[in-house]
Formats: structure tokens, C-alpha cells, sequence
């Protein structure tokens, strides 16, 4: 992580208020510093922390017209008070990581089944909206209204302030794009990110999508990092090292020249939105292991340049530091005693 101060990393969608040092957490864990690097992973997970990177002028996407512009926000959405919420909604407690991994009985895997089926459903959905003219705002409404006519709760809605039913990243943006007015443009990539909180358990997924006619170098952005995924999901079995997923993860992007961004990671997921254990994309030397019917997201994001993050001022949208494209893929998997369920599949 060499640049000029250490970032700090934060979870997913936890915002710029729970941050810890990268150090401890990049460091093996003797049983001395154990609990100190379980502190560090609780604000983990896959968000950017907000402040860890200057805002100067020449960085602010509003003073470069070559780079992804923020749109209009359209008002909040509403959900049906007979669906259920997560706890974190309308609280004014923020929410923060569970400090013990997603282990399931048989009933809770047939729920994050349940949940990873509706979250892949729509997000497949939202691959099909894809196209020139379109705006994100549009992408959003429609994810929206698919989540809660099967009687599920938009995770990403309300989660610490942010406004949005799902998450659409455009062309530099790394992850955490709020949906706008911004029409999509021909040639640009898209990831759309969709969660959905079913019965009591949140399914995470996303993908990386093409509007139009896109450039060969950007395709071939897109296929590598899904290939990144797929490899990583591939070595994952009972006892087998977390740190396997990001060495699997680098070794692959690195045959490219492409970056692995490291300020945001997979997590664990189930009951509750993000939990342990913190699952870095690229070669790292930190224990842990997986366990039998544990829940948990991979989700690398790969880059044609710059793997830092810039933030902007809506303290979500995380773009490259150079305007360059990245792309991103996720699912939600469960360890069986054959090797790795996927759940957020069709």
C-alpha cells in the first residue's frame, strides 16, 4: 500500500466514521495482537474511507469535463410498511460489523439461498436495462420496484444516509456510485450492485455490464476481473486460507498488468449486512480460515491504471485517481463440505 499516507479502510456502505490504520490489519496476527486486529476488520469490509486521499482542485471530477460528472439525486424511495426492514433502518445507531463470521444452521442456508436468488434475479434484471440513454437513476427505480413486489428490503436504503435502492459505478467509478440523471453514454461500463435483505437475511451481489459498442481494452477489463471471481470462488473449501482468495485474485489481474484496488474487500454476509471475515483482493499474509456453512462475499476490483480512490463530496462515489475505467464482479458464497456454493446465481 505504498503511497504518500496510509489509508484507512472502512466496511461496506459504513462511511467515513468508523475508520482504523491499514497497518494492523496488514500484519499477521500473533495471539497477543488478535483482538487488535479484530477491531481493525469491524470497520472493514468493502467501503473506501472518505478522507484518506486529498480533494484538491485538479481531483474534483467537476474541474476535469473528460471525467464521470455527477447527475441530479432524485428523492428518496419509499418501501411498504409490511416488508421487513433490517435493524440498521431509520436508527440512529450506526451500524457496525459483526465481530464473528456468518455460520448458518439448515434453515438460515435455505434463507441466504432464498435471498441470494432474489439478489441475482434482480441484478440480472438490471443487466437488461442496460443501454444508451438510459439513466442510473432509471436503473434504480426499477431495481426498486423488482425488490419489494417479491417482499424484500433494498439493503443499500437508508444504510448510514445513503439514498439509493442499489449501487451503479460508471466507467472510473471504483464502487458506491449513487444513482443519478446521468443518461448512460455508448462505450461505457457499468457495475451495478444489488443486496437484498429477504426473511431476515441480506444476498450481495454484483456485475460489470457493456452499454453499447465498447472498446476492445475495456472488455477485456471486464472479462479478467470476472475471471478474477471466478478463480478465486474456485479454491474455496472448508479450512482452506482466506488469504488464498487475494494471492488467486493478484496472480491473475498481474498476467494482464491490470490493478487490484485495496481499500475496499469482501465480508462476511448473512443476518447481518457485513460481518468478519475481511476478504482482501490481493496478496496479503493474514490468517483465518474458512468454515463450514459460512456465508461471504468476493468482489475484486481490477483497473486499467491508478488502483487509489478519490472520493467525492456525496461521500460514497469512489472514482480512480487518474480517470481510468474499473470494473467489478461479487457474489455471495457458502462453504459446504464439497467446496463453494454459489448463491447469487440464477
Amino acid at each position: 500500500m505504498a503511497r504518500p499516507s496510509p489509508p484507512r479502510l472502512l466496511s461496506s456502505f459504513l462511511g467515513d466514521h468508523l475508520a482504523f490504520s491499514a497497518r494492523p490489519l496488514l500484519r499477521s496476527a500473533s495471539p497477543g495482537n488478535r483482538w487488535v486486529a479484530y477491531q481493525a476488520t469491524r470497520t472493514l469490509c468493502n467501503l473506501v474511507d472518505i478522507l484518506f486521499n486529498r480533494r484538491s482542485s485538479d481531483d474534483t471530477p467537476e474541474n476535469n469535463l473528460r471525467r464521470l460528472c455527477p447527475g441530479k439525486v432524485s428523492p428518496r424511495l419509499n418501501v411498504p410498511h409490511h416488508i421487513q426492514k433490517p435493524p440498521y433502518v431509520n436508527s440512529r445507531q450506526r451500524p457496525g460489523v459483526s465481530n464473528g463470521p456468518e455460520i448458518h444452521d439448515e434453515k438460515g442456508i435455505e434463507c441466504m439461498r432464498a435471498s441470494g436468488k432474489l439478489a441475482a434475479q434482480v441484478l440480472k434484471f438490471a443487466g437488461t436495462l442496460v443501454k444508451p440513454g438510459i439513466t442510473t437513476d432509471e436503473i434504480d427505480k426499477a431495481v426498486h420496484q423488482m425488490i419489494i413486489d417479491n417482499g424484500a428490503y433494498p439493503s443499500p436504503l437508508g444504510y448510514c444516509g445513503y439514498p439509493k435502492s442499489v449501487c451503479t459505478s460508471v466507467n472510473e467509478c471504483i464502487c458506491h456510485g449513487i444513482p443519478d440523471s446521468r443518461p448512460l453514454e455508448d462505450g461505457d461500463i457499468i457495475n451495478i450492485d444489488v443486496t437484498v435483505y429477504l426473511n431476515g437475511y441480506h444476498g450481495d451481489t454484483s456485475a460489470t455490464f457493456l452499454c453499447g459498442d465498447v472498446d476492445d481494452e475495456a472488455k477485456k477489463l471486464v472479462q479478467v476481473t470476472k475471471e478474477c471471481l471466478d478463480k478465486a470462488i474456485s479454491i474455496c473449501a472448508p479450512g482452506v486460507e482466506i488469504k488464498r482468495i487475494g494471492r488467486t485474485i493478484q496472480d491473475h489481474a498481474d498476467k494482464f498488468k491490470f490493478g487490484v484496488v485495496r481499500h475496499f474487500v469482501g465480508h462476511g454476509v448473512g443476518k447481518v449486512f457485513h460481518a468478519e471475515p475481511v476478504v482482501l483482493h490481493f496478496r496479503n499474509n493474514e490468517w483465518g480460515r474458512m468454515m463450514l456453512n459460512q456465508t461471504f462475499t468476493i468482489e475484486p476490483m481490477l483497473t486499467l491504471g491508478s488502483i487509489n480512490p478519490v472520493m467525492w463530496s456525496d461521500d460514497w462515489t469512489a472514482v480512480t485517481e487518474d480517470g481510468s475505467l474499473s470494473a467489478q464482479f461479487e457474489h455471495t458464497i457458502l462453504i459446504t463440505k464439497d467446496g463453494p456454493e454459489i448463491l447469487t446465481q440464477c
